[in-house]
């Protein structure tokens, strides 16, 4: 791993496609199939989840009107840092910095727990070799940190492998679910009615969930070959396709299964409805679906691993945390964001391996604890900083139209804000149901707890900085926005 002397990320290496491919691998697409719908059929005991999928859809593609036009004009490895800092000030740049930095390693890291129960169980099947969950969270944390540490191109060509067998086999699964519909075809499951009742804030509180990672594209915007379109580009296509793939794949999902029957079965089976339904129509793609589950999670990890690691170099580059952290590699990695990121999650993961010895969950265990506790509280951190950045973004444009309209600057942004922060509320309120606590849990104050924690010790932080260092912190601002009159700027 040959050092960079200078604190750069590799410069205008990713196109359009691959930025797609980075977004959409952050969602995982097998993973919201296989878990993410029946589990939102279990909690809600409604039909809409394909709607759900729909209306998120739109807020974030009013979301992604701001956010995309901003991006033309500022290019920054700490997207919402950059943003809020821009639109709302420095010490509200660092808080948002430092619950962003959580957010994305609470998602990395919890991540781990459903990796390493599913490949435990896979390796198990294949071998009848008992291996213990963490050791195969272990497998994982290998790779995964052996690309954060290598040219973002290497990790764009794996997603983007990734992610094409994972929409294949989702494709294969639709079709097949339309082909042998038990009930025949029907709009059941889209009619109004079964979104827009009582439990519409599970159904919005679970499906947001399948969404996440749609915002890294501006993360990526120092490495983009074109950092005035492919943004903003990337985004827009990334939330369209996952917006409508994932109501496609959940509405076809529930034809195979029955509408009469599917709240029922996903009660049931759970997450392995979907293996369970495929074993009985074909065991070979039952088999072949089970291998992309893994490797569906795999690709969500190294996403989200390089969020977390061009986080850190942001933050090491404008002094908010150790200098070290701004550190890259000649290829252009963030190898020192990189390895924090990674120390991070073996530090995380050893805990819970311990903690978990002996536990009356069994193998379960590592899926409702530290997956499950880890990606719904940063689920409910990453949904607010998306509303707090569309506020940003409005503040932002209000002091210099940059050439945009009312619609991108103020109106689109705006209802984005007021969606988002609609949702956030709802994970909250929800968040019992979402970690499976029956019963007052201590777990439901203590999650969130973290997140809003996180952000208030950036405030401090930041005033702490501000007294320290200020002419660095008076720096901070305007640093990332791109010359108007460079070779970018928009004709």
């Amino acid at each position: 791993m040959t050092q960079n002397p200078q604190p750069e990320l590799a410069h205008r290496h990713l196109s359009t496609t691959s930025l797609v491919y980075m977004i959409i691998a952050a969602s995982a697409p097998l993973t919201v199939l296989a878990g993410g719908v029946p589990t939102n059929f279990a909690v809600s005991g409604l039909l809409g989840v394909p709607v759900s999928y729909l209306v998120l859809g739109v807020i974030l593609v009013l979301f992604a009107a701001g956010y995309g036009a901003m991006s033309s004009h500022v290019q920054n490895a700490g997207a919402f840092y950059a943003y809020i800092t821009e639109g709302l000030g420095n010490r509200q740049g660092i808080a948002a910095a430092i619950l962003a930095l959580v957010s994305y390693n609470m998602m990395q890291i919890g991540l781990y727990g459903l990796f390493g129960f599913a490949l435990s169980n896979a390796l198990s099947t294949w071998t009848g070799l008992t291996v213990p969950w963490w050791a195969a969270a272990a497998v994982g944390w290998v790779v995964v940190g052996a690309l954060g540490v290598n040219s973002v191109d290497l990790s764009a060509k794996v997603l983007g492998i990734l992610v094409g067998l994972e929409f294949l086999v989702v494709i294969v699964v639709s079709v097949l679910s339309i082909g042998s519909a038990p009930e025949g075809l029907s709009t059941q499951t889209l009619q109004p009615g079964q979104f827009f009742t009582t439990g519409i804030g599970v159904l919005l509180a679970f499906g947001i969930a399948a969404f996440m990672g749609f915002e890294s594209g501006a993360i990526y915007s120092e490495e983009t070959k074109d950092p005035r379109r492919t943004v903003a580009r990337a985004t827009y296509i990334a939330v369209g396709v996952i917006a409508l793939f994932y109501a496609a794949s959940a509405w076809a999902f529930a034809m195979g299964v029955g509408p009469s029957a599917i709240i029922g079965k996903s009660q049931e089976f759970g997450p392995d409805l979907l293996f369970v339904w495929l074993a009985g129509h074909s065991p070979v793609l039952a088999e072949i679906a089970n291998i992309l589950f893994i490797t569906s999670l795999l690709a969500a990890l190294i996403a989200f691993h390089n969020a977390a690691a061009r986080y850190f170099f942001a933050l090491g580059r404008s002094h908010v945390l150790p200098r070290y952290l701004k550190r890259s590699t000649t290829a252009g990695a963030p190898w020192a964001g990189s390895l924090t990121q990674s120390v991070l999650a073996l530090v995380v993961v050893a805990v819970f391996a311990v903690a978990g010895i002996g536990h009356e969950l069994g193998p379960l265990y590592p899926v409702i604890t530290l997956f499950t506790w880890l990606t719904n509280a940063a689920a409910f951190g990453l949904v607010f900083l998306l509303a707090v950045t569309s506020i940003a973004v409005v503040v932002w444009f209000a002091k210099d139209h940059h050439g945009h309209g009312v619609w991108t600057r103020l109106i689109a942004p705006g209802l984005s804000a007021v969606g988002l922060l609609v949702v956030a509320g709802l994970i909250l309120f929800n968040f019992d149901l979402m970690i499976g606590a029956e019963g007052p849990s201590l777990l439901v104050v203590v999650m969130p707890g973290i997140i809003i924690a996180a952000g208030a010790l950036g405030l401090v932080w930041g005033e702490v900085i501000r007294r320290r260092d200020p002419s660095g912190y008076q720096s901070m601002r305007h640093q990332d926005q791109i010359d108007e009159d460079d070779e970018y700027a928009v004709p």
